[in-house]
């Protein structure tokens, strides 16, 4: 069975691979194809822009922190219901080793597009280019599209080298004077749902691609064979028989990061997710037995997470309570007694850990995590594994020794703070490495449920 599929990896970080990533998905769905959109890594924000342009929700595909296995089931199952994949590399073609842009298009045998800058080069573009074919013989660029070029000539210098130099086909190019800009800040581009490109705009950019780049061409080179069923990585297993959970998610302009995977493995094993907002929500949803708090933006709304002293003082007897309550990265600097800004301003919060969080202007932390719990939880018993990652502008003021760490982390570090049954963190976890934990975490707040129940 054929279906078409690519991923678009750059020769390095900026060299324009998101906006051509986003000007093909644009382009692809003004010319009325369906899409199934991913990314490569871990990364929270360019699944939003994904989704800004395609209207799909784009999924993470990342082999070390999700596995190889559960990492294929996602892309093939998912993009079964497209007529095209396009997934959006991370760095450059091969940074990050095992999960690489390169590493991954080769676990998922789709051909891989490259996006080669060529602003302060001519001829040795193709050097560049001769390179990234060279380095690993098992998966090299089919096809590259130049981005910024400065005008007919210096097109004209890069395209004959290559084409005398290189194996790969020069789909297209994009010129320097290209008006498509995202604005950004200390986490990255901001969020799609932010709205930070106007559809208008995103029209412009999907007809400069159909002007620009061959799409005829880069279809045809998409198509591939898919594996035999078996070789697609394992279906989801089925939704728990089991009673449901309501599980509370934060989710508004200061907690955005999350993995629609997570929701999803969680929604298998028996939660039945709503959703509400620290920011405008005066309470938590009724009738609920767990409580999420991802990560975001807290710092950039402090004043206004402040004000809602409401949702604040339930949070707090909330976790009084002993009531579940898990928080990662922004989520965990909610919990504390609060956040000062870049400012310097002190913004009082939830207060639920005797901690408080700073802002600074160099990044605190930024990498991949294992961590194996030390102790029983509600992800499983002691020595439960689980991966994801850790990126922050943030530090927190060293907590009690009364307050249990439960996670020894694999750089040396202990952490997952503990205080009842409310567990926080730095660290973004990724269900996909470990899905007996969501199951466990479910398990826990039924019982917990039952148990509070049964007290009344």
């Amino acid at each position: 069975m054929k279906k078409q599929a690519l991923l678009i990896a750059g020769t390095q970080s900026g060299s324009g691979k998101t906006t051509i990533t986003l000007g093909i998905m644009a382009a692809l769905k003004h010319l009325g194809y369906s899409l199934a959109p991913f990314k490569c890594g871990p990364d929270f924000i360019d699944p939003s822009l994904h989704k800004l342009v395609t209207k799909t929700v784009s999924r993470n595909l990342d082999l070390w922190m999700a596995g190889e296995s559960f990492s294929r089931g996602t892309f093939y199952r998912h993009g079964m219901t497209a007529e095209i994949s396009v997934v959006e590399g991370v760095m450059g073609m091969f940074d990050g080793g095992a999960s690489s842009s390169a590493a991954l298009a080769k676990a998922l045998g789709i051909p891989l597009i490259l996006v080669l800058d060529v602003r302060s080069a001519a001829e040795s573009g193709a050097a560049v280019l001769k390179g990234f074919e060279t380095l690993d013989p098992e998966i090299t660029p089919i096809g590259v599209i130049l981005n910024m070029t400065g005008s007919t000539r210096h097109f004209e210098l890069v395209r004959d080298a290559i084409t005398e130099h290189c194996r790969a086909e020069i789909l297209g190019h994009l010129p320097r004077t290209l008006d498509f800009t995202i604005p950004s800040r200390h986490l990255g581009l901001h969020m799609g749902e932010e709205s930070p490109v106007t559809e208008e705009k995103i029209e412009a950019l999907a007809r400069t691609m159909i002007e620009r780049i061959d799409m005829q061409r880069l279809l045809e080179i998409a198509t591939v064979d898919l594996p035999p069923a078996a070789e697609r990585g394992p279906l989801p297993t089925d939704t728990s028989s089991s009673p449901t959970i309501r599980l509370a998610v934060a989710r508004d302009k200061a907690f955005c990061f999350y993995y629609q995977d997570n929701f999803d493995i969680l929604a298998r094993a028996g939660a039945d997710i709503c959703f509400f907002s620290p920011l405008e929500d005066s309470r938590l949803p009724e009738d609920i037995d767990a409580v999420y708090l991802g990560g975001g933006y807290p710092e950039l709304y402090g004043a206004k997470l402040s004000r809602n002293t409401q949702l604040l003082g339930q949070i707090q007897r909330w976790a009084e309570d002993g009531r579940p309550l898990y928080a990662e990265c922004g989520g965990f600097m909610y919990l504390t007694q609060g956040i000062t800004d870049l400012d310097g301003t002190f913004h009082t919060l939830a207060s639920v850990f005797p901690t408080t969080a700073a802002m600074q202007t160099k990044r605190s932390s930024l990498g991949y995590r294992e961590i194996t719990t030390t102790a029983s939880s509600f992800f499983g018993p002691p020595d439960t594994v689980l991966r994801g990652h850790e990126f922050h502008y943030s530090t927190v003021a060293p907590l009690p020794e009364s307050i249990e760490r439960v996670y020894s982390v694999n750089n040396g570090s202990t952490e997952g703070y503990r205080r009842n049954n409310v567990l926080g963190g730095y660290m973004h976890l990724h269900f996909g490495s470990n899905t007996d934990a969501a199951h466990n975490f479910v398990e826990f707040c039924r019982q917990h449920r039952h148990q509070r129940n049964s007290a009344q």
